[in-house]
Parts: C-alpha cells; structure tokens; sequence
C-alpha cells in the first residue's frame, strides 16, 4: 500500500488531467474521502492531509468517526438510511447523497432544525440491486418536495455499474448529467439541482469527464485497514 500522501497525489493528478481532457476547472470537483471501513486515527490522518470531506454511510460509523474528531470536517452521508434513524444523524452531517423516497423526506423536514442539502438518488443503471429512482421519476419525486422548507435539492447522485466496460459507466454519468440539466433548467426555488455526485475509486476519471462535481473515493484514498500503511 502506498503512503497516503502518495495516494493523495496520485488522484490530484488523475483529476487535473481529467478537468484538463474536458475542459474543467479543478475547483469544480470535490473530494469526499470515504472513511466508511476505516479507523477514526486513518480519518484523521486524511483529515490533516487537507481533505476536510468525509463520507460514512452508516449512523454508527459516522457517530463514532464524530465522537473522535469533533471539528475541522465536512459531513456527507452517502448510504441508505432508514428513516427511523433519521433523528441520529440529520444534525450530524452538512450533505445527504441518498434521498429516495417520501418517507425520508418527511422525516427529515420532521427532524432537521436548519434545511439540509440533499442529492437525490437516481437509479440511472436500473439494477436491482442499487436503490435510488428511476429517472423517470426524478422530476415528480423532486416537484413534491416543493413545500419541504428543510430540503435543498442540491444535485443528483448515482453509482455506475461494476464492470470493465467504459462505455457502459460513461452512458450512466452521461445520462444522471442531462437530467440535471434539464431539472436545472426548471429553476425550482427549493431544488437548484446543480451538482453531481458520482464517480468511486475505479471510476472517478470518467465521472469528472462527464461532469461530476462530487468524486466518492474510498479505497484508492484511505486505503484499507487489513494492508500495511503509511
């Protein structure tokens, strides 16, 4: 395993040239080290590297990540949370990347204090195996939400498919970016719909090509507590 520092210059690299390639600007990309399967000292460790935005993806694992480093981190939630877990963690994190359903929301706009914001999740691939909505769905979903006053439909999130084929991966960001440009392009006041977060470890080159503005990274980053490190 390569030293973190190594590790860190290694996807700086890779999101230059991949801005570069498309004409980007490196500011407009956002790395969120996902520290999901990692311990609070490796988290800390990013943390003092400068990479201030960490992904968890269950309440347990962000509220003991919490407990150990209380300030100087940026919060994104970016698994599937019940809704009966919504009052453990929804003044916790600054960025919810897996709103859903209806349920959710009216939990959130029950619990929160200050408005949260939100990617909604859309199932671009429609795998069974992945949640999210279909994009069909997307815009309804996003027009309901108009009098939830403690949600702000930031973007869109999405997960490509596991697979070695790169077409496939970059038909899926290609489609999640042209619907936010059209939920864009309705200008709904509680629903800006400018970002995306998409793009892992294996496919973050190709989600910046295709216009990310949030790159989930986790193994590639943090590395793996089962590997020597550091």
């Amino acid at each position: 395993m390569l030293p973190l520092q190594q590790r860190i210059n290694t996807i700086e690299e890779t999101i230059c040239q991949a801005c570069e390639r498309v004409g980007r600007n490196r500011d407009e990309v956002t790395v969120i080290a996902v520290t999901k399967q990692v311990s609070e000292e490796r988290t800390q460790n990013v943390l003092d590297q400068g990479i201030i935005h960490l992904g968890e993806n269950r309440p347990e694992g962000l509220l003991a990540k919490q407990h150990e480093i209380p300030q100087g981190a940026v919060w994104h939630f970016i698994g599937n949370v019940q809704s009966r877990k919504v009052k453990e963690i929804i003044e916790r994190i600054d960025y919810l990347h897996s709103l859903d359903r209806l349920s959710l929301a009216k939990e959130i706009q029950k619990r929160a204090v200050e408005p949260v914001d939100c990617f909604v999740q859309v199932n671009v691939s429609g795998e069974d195996s992945k949640s999210g909505l279909s994009p069909a769905e997307t815009q309804s979903f996003i027009e309901s939400l108009s009098g939830y006053d403690k949600i702000r439909v930031i973007g869109l999130m999405t997960m490509a498919p596991l697979t070695e084929d790169q077409d496939t991966i970059r038909k899926v960001f290609r489609e999640l970016r042209e619907l936010r440009d059209q939920l864009a392009a309705e200008k709904m006041q509680h629903a800006p719909v400018t970002k995306l977060s998409m793009g892992m470890s294996n496919d973050y080159s190709i989600a910046i090509e295709e216009g990310a503005t949030h790159v989930r990274i986790g193994t590639a980053l943090v590395g793996s507590e089962s590997e020597g490190d550091e």
